[in-house]
């Protein structure tokens, strides 16, 4: 957030500080997602050029907020490497510079310093996230019970003492050394909850709710509404190290949702369904073994994995491997609401592969439907800055 997250964000870990983190899955595993490219990163996709700009259909309305958008994300993208392999830091600077002082039609803005490009096929399917506001207090007291974690001391990356030495490439695994000092898988959602944690780690803040905390950790960050109606935002700090499952893909084979049910198979029909069978809620909730530890922002969105905060239908998630961070993308959607320019400040754990992406929809109740309901398929346009097709010869 998160995603984010969530929606996907990207915050230090204790005993790695400089590694990043990813936001977590968005998607409640209602959706059935293509399988992604089987390439390693956008050139291996393949890349062609896309329509000429100036045919691109930019409306003014839409390039204003997403001229914000991309000037926020220059404070970034002029300091990192493009993991897609597509774009050099050298090639933000003359959009970058544009966009600090532009006065004219941002639609123009677009059509000057950029030219399309088509990742793979084009073909794009989108999902939807959201920014959740759930009751919450800073202090723990009657009818707040739920526990929001900080990050663990004891939470680290290592290698297990039974891991080859050939296996031990890129990033060792999250996990903790238990009291034999053997370094072990971190403790699962249904540990935690039954208080792995308790006494242990800091707790910056207490949930009403057990079912909408989940669906906030899903999305990787969200809004607590204290008692007194204040607002405490907060943002994806880290995670457990295990596994994700979405659990609405067991619970439509098990028949709780879905055709022949009276539970739709999208985010709220699942929640329908735990409020409606609170015996069995537990045992659903807990199939996913990953938790989220949280972190309080005083920003003005949610931050994404660029760390710049996201705002609605401007920000969208990526996978960077595919789409540079900070780059504008025209989607052209089966579901209309979708459709138009958005900027890549974001990725999740579910968003992989080539022209895969999560609209990020706000906060609100008409967010939550959105996002809820958003899956949709169409095509993608990649803006990269003027020169880069000719530089790269696709």
């Amino acid at each position: 957030m998160h995603r984010f997250a969530g929606l996907i964000a990207a915050f230090s870990l204790a005993g790695c500080a400089s590694i990043p983190e990813p936001r977590p899955p968005q998607d409640a595993g209602v959706v059935e997602q293509p399988e992604p490219i089987p390439a390693d990163n956008a050139l291996a996709a393949g890349l062609t050029p896309g329509p000429a700009i100036e045919t691109m259909p930019f409306a003014s309305f839409d390039a204003t907020p997403a001229l914000a958008a991309f000037r926020r994300s220059c404070a970034k993208i002029l300091f990192r490497d493009d993991s897609s392999g597509l774009t050099r830091r050298v090639d933000w600077q003359a959009p970058c510079g544009a966009a600090e002082n532009w006065t004219g039609d941002p639609a123009d803005f677009f059509r000057t310093q950029f030219e399309t490009a088509v990742v793979g096929d084009g073909s794009a399917f989108a999902t939807g996230y959201y920014e959740p506001e759930i009751l919450g207090s800073r202090t723990r007291q009657p009818g707040y019970d739920v526990p929001v974690y900080a990050m663990p001391d004891d939470l680290e990356r290592a290698w297990t003492a039974s891991t080859p030495e050939s296996e031990r490439t890129g990033r060792p695994p999250l996990g903790r050394y238990n009291e034999a000092g053997e370094f072990v898988q971190y403790y699962e959602r249904a540990e935690i909850k039954a208080g792995a944690l308790a006494g242990k780690v800091p707790v910056i803040a207490w949930a009403a709710d057990p079912v909408e905390f989940f669906f906030l950790q899903i999305q990787g960050s969200g809004l607590l509404r204290l008692p007194d109606g204040e607002v405490m935002r907060i943002g994806y700090a880290g995670q457990n190290g295990r596994e994700y499952v979405a659990i609405g893909r067991p619970m439509r084979e098990q028949g709780m949702i879905g055709d022949g049910t009276p539970y739709p198979t999208s985010m709220q029909g699942i929640i329908s369904w735990l409020r409606d069978h609170p015996e069995e809620a537990d045992a659903i909730l807990d199939l996913n073994k990953s938790w989220i530890f949280f972190r309080e922002l005083d920003t003005e969105g949610p931050l994404g994995s660029l760390e710049v905060p996201v705002f609605r239908q401007d920000s969208v998630a990526v996978d960077p491997k595919f789409v540079p961070y900070g780059a504008p993308v025209w989607l052209h959607m089966e579901a209309d609401v979708a459709d138009g320019l958005w900027i890549a400040q974001d990725t999740g754990g579910a968003i992989k592969g080539a022209n895969r992406f999560d609209t990020f929809w706000g906060n609100g109740a008409d967010a939550r439907e959105i996002a809820g309901q958003m899956s949709s398929r169409g095509k993608a346009y990649l803006l990269l800055p003027k020169g880069t097709l000719a530089r790269l010869k696709p």
